[in-house]
């Protein structure tokens, strides 16, 4: 584990820079300095991440272009039948204007029960839990209540990975070069990685998991032993990672290279 803890330190020295965040939709989230907007910019970004990079950024973009004044304000404050006029006829991929004006509403209700997605998050998080898997469940469950999200927040209590939740506990937990953070309550220390395919090849590759599935069951594996390499941060090596594959200048081959 010492060989791929001092590996890991040497991607994440090398390619954890600004200048390498697109394309990505963790890119939105500069443009708000409010810890208001920026967790609900973040939610929605997260919860679009899937599908074609290209086509991720221009829905998002368009979603948040709609925003005006700031996701905050936008969305305490339009009421559902002008949600309803302002996304008619929208649809990505999975997701139609139903159920986007539905999580609409849901994180509005949210936002009226708690104050904030962070104050949502926190009444199930606990230090000795030892992960966010449980506070993310409730969280989810919140979310889910009375409103039909399938595509956008998944079942909770499957096994699934979750990997678009926990890519926006990362952004909003984490602050380096690359993740801007604002949940100053929670611990890096108990993130559970963002696992996809892409993610779970590069594990395998590197002989953190030799599960078939990409499931939670597989991203508690992989995060455990990112916490082998560094107990306090785990989930820091996701983004440099996950650089490769991604960018058009960065492959697979390139990361074989630096062992």
């Amino acid at each position: 584990m010492k060989k791929t803890a001092l590996f890991l330190e040497r991607v994440y020295a090398l390619y954890t820079r600004p200048e390498l965040i697109s394309p990505d939709p963790l890119e939105f989230l500069s443009r708000y300095t409010s810890p208001a907007d920026r967790e609900l910019a973040a939610l929605i970004a997260a919860c679009f991440a899937y599908g074609n990079v290209k086509q991720i950024l221009k829905n998002v973009n368009g979603i948040l272009g709609q925003m005006t004044g700031g996701p905050y304000a936008f969305i305490t404050q339009t009421p559902p039948a002008r949600l309803r006029r302002i996304f008619k006829g929208f649809r990505y991929r999975f997701t139609g204007e139903e159920e986007f004006c539905a999580f609409l509403c849901a994180v509005r209700r949210v936002l009226q029960k708690y104050g904030s997605l962070e104050n949502c998050f926190l009444q199930n998080y606990r230090e000795e839990d030892g992960t966010v898997l449980p506070a993310l469940r409730h969280f989810a469950r919140e979310l889910r209540a009375g409103a039909d999200l399938h595509s956008l927040i998944p079942d909770p209590d499957k096994n699934s990975a979750l990997k678009r939740l926990n890519l926006f506990l990362r952004w909003m937990v984490r602050k380096d070069a690359v993740d801007p953070g604002g949940w100053e309550r929670v611990s890096p220390a108990h993130l559970i990685v963002p696992l996809d395919v892409h993610m779970h090849r590069i594990a395998r590759k590197l002989k953190l998991t030799k599960r078939n599935a990409a499931d939670m069951t597989t991203a508690l594996e992989i995060s455990r032993a990112f916490k082998k390499c560094c107990p306090d941060d785990p989930i820091k090596y996701d983004f440099c990672l996950t650089r490769f594959g991604i960018r058009d200048d960065m492959d697979y081959q390139n990361l074989d290279e630096l062992k």
